[in-house]
């Protein structure tokens, strides 16, 4: 079973997301509330992917990217952003994010999303 962690400052939409995650029939390996924090629980959990939320305190989705990225080149990391942030969804991409996700979620774009990051 493939185990995701989610990284989002709220804890609402950490609570959304992994309800849909589960639904989906994956597992929840850890939920982190900052770039900082990710970094950190990624090193403990080795997630299958993270979805990674743009807009952070303490360490933004961007800057963890690039951090994840450069220790793990073949971490599979996902961009969650709100609606209007396409420019930082194209720079996340560039730098090697697999795939992005807006809010509010829609269960099927999760769905698809994800089979895509899993199957490349």
């Amino acid at each position: 079973m493939k185990r995701i962690m989610i990284v989002d400052d709220s804890l609402f939409m950490r609570m959304i997301l992994k309800n849909v995650i589960e639904e989906l029939g994956y597992e929840m390996a850890a939920e982190a509330g900052n770039g900082l924090e990710a970094l950190t629980l990624y090193e403990e959990v080795h997630p299958d992917l993270v979805t990674m939320d743009i807009t952070m305190p303490e360490m933004d989705g961007i800057t963890a990217l690039r951090e994840l990225k450069s220790s793990h080149p073949d971490a599979k990391i996902m961009m969650v952003s709100a609606m209007g942030q396409q420019a930082l969804l194209i720079q996340a991409v560039t730098m090697g994010a697999c795939d992005f996700i807006v809010k509010p979620f829609n269960k099927d774009r999760v769905r698809e999303a994800l089979k895509k990051a899993f199957s490349a």
